[in-house]
């Protein structure tokens, strides 16, 4: 059983004990790369978790098997992130400023070089993102960047890739809309009479005379002087579904 130390750590893997299983550079040995240890592969990586060497940290997914959701990894919290970078988890690299540590300027994180900038996209750093000829590597068209189109532009500023992709929104929505119900047709709104003529505290006028004339004649006659049936306004028409004997409360 290996010996514990007083920090809690094993006794030959700890740095403030002098272990002997941490080298010069201030790692474990078996995994320092300046040393050569016996734990890193042909390919510079730690062997256990070389996908190219099949290293047995390498879940069928192709990822680190503590950090795979799919395989229920250890490192998986219950929100579904990786338990170190969670915030509702208080995970160890999230700062003080609830960012990652990492990346926070103010905590003076280290995937910020001297120059500001992030470390993998700055050209004097030699960044990972940063090609052979200058440029971010997604946008360089020598390269064949992920951020190049077809027609040779950047994918978000090309006309003719945007105009397809209006274009097949343009017919997926109208495939939505032929398939999608057709809804019942709004019935229309009956016109509204007032049962007296006129609402209340408006005087009634006269309306057309039915039957026929003194003088005789057939059919029915607008009275002299009469005027025709005017129709309700907007707020008169509010009130179509109101119960008639809350009229009387309508102020006009």
């Amino acid at each position: 059983m290996p010996r514990i130390c007083k920090h809690g750590r094993q006794g030959s893997r700890c740095k403030e004990c002098g272990g002997c299983g941490i080298c010069e550079h201030g790692r474990v040995r078996s995994r320092c790369k300046e040393c050569g240890g016996s734990g890193i592969c042909e390919h510079g990586r730690v062997r256990s978790q070389c996908k190219q060497c099949g290293g047995s940290g390498i879940c069928e997914h192709g990822r680190r098997r503590s950090d795979c959701k799919q395989c229920g990894g250890s490192q998986i919290c219950k929100h579904g992130r990786q338990r170190s970078k969670c915030k509702e988890c208080g995970g160890g690299s999230i700062c003080k400023h609830g960012q990652r540590l990492d990346r926070c300027k103010e905590c003076g994180g280290s995937a910020y070089c001297e120059h500001g900038r992030m470390r993998y996209q700055c050209k004097e750093c030699g960044g990972g993102s940063i090609c052979e000829h200058g440029r971010r590597r997604a946008y360089c068209k020598e390269c064949g960047g992920s951020q190049i189109c077809e027609h040779g532009k950047r994918r978000d500023s090309c006309k003719e890739c945007r105009g397809a992709r209006a274009r097949g929104q343009k017919r997926q929505r109208q495939e939505t809309r032929a398939t999608a119900p057709k809804h019942p047709a709004k019935r229309r709104r009956r016109a509204f009479v007032w049962p007296s003529g006129a609402p209340p505290g408006v005087p009634v006028t006269a309306g057309p005379a039915t039957g026929e004339s003194e003088q005789g004649g057939g059919g029915s006659a607008v009275a002299a002087g009469s005027e025709a049936p005017r129709k309700p306004t907007r707020y008169e028409a509010m009130w179509t579904d109101c119960d008639p004997a809350l009229w009387e409360y309508v102020v006009m």
